[in-house]
């Protein structure tokens, strides 16, 4: 099956929100604790700012996919700010390309990702 760029991101968005999750409930059994550890790293900004730790990791095809990403067309609230919102929605893409595609190159990439997190190691 041929994917698309909001397909990437659909999944991308759930594969980041369990992988976060799987980390929150090592760390905690407060059902409030859990919440608040999960949204810290479950939100745009966060998702831009892991973008911008793993940018220069990236292959050549592999940005080529992130700009994509980035430039691809959504619609967000007035509240949020457009260009976190494309970052992070170009970082759904890609971790919704590699778990389609990739999946030990996503194992890679979370990893680093992991080791970034001290809150949650």
């Amino acid at each position: 099956m041929e994917y698309n760029l909001k397909h990437y991101a659909y999944i991308g968005d759930c594969v980041w929100e369990l992988f976060i999750r799987e980390l929150v409930i090592k760390k905690t059994k407060s059902q409030n604790a859990m919440h608040n550890l999960s949204t810290k790293y479950v939100c745009a900004q966060a998702q831009a700012d892991f973008l911008v730790l793993i940018i220069d990791k990236l292959t050549k095809d592999e940005l080529e996919i992130q700009k994509r990403g980035r430039n691809l067309k959504i619609s967000i609230s007035k509240k949020n700010n457009p260009k976190i919102h494309s970052l992070a929605t170009s970082f759904e893409v890609l971790i919704g390309y590699f778990y389609l595609n990739n999946k030990k190159r996503l194992d890679e990439i979370l990893s680093l990702i992991k080791e970034n997190i001290e809150e949650l190691k």
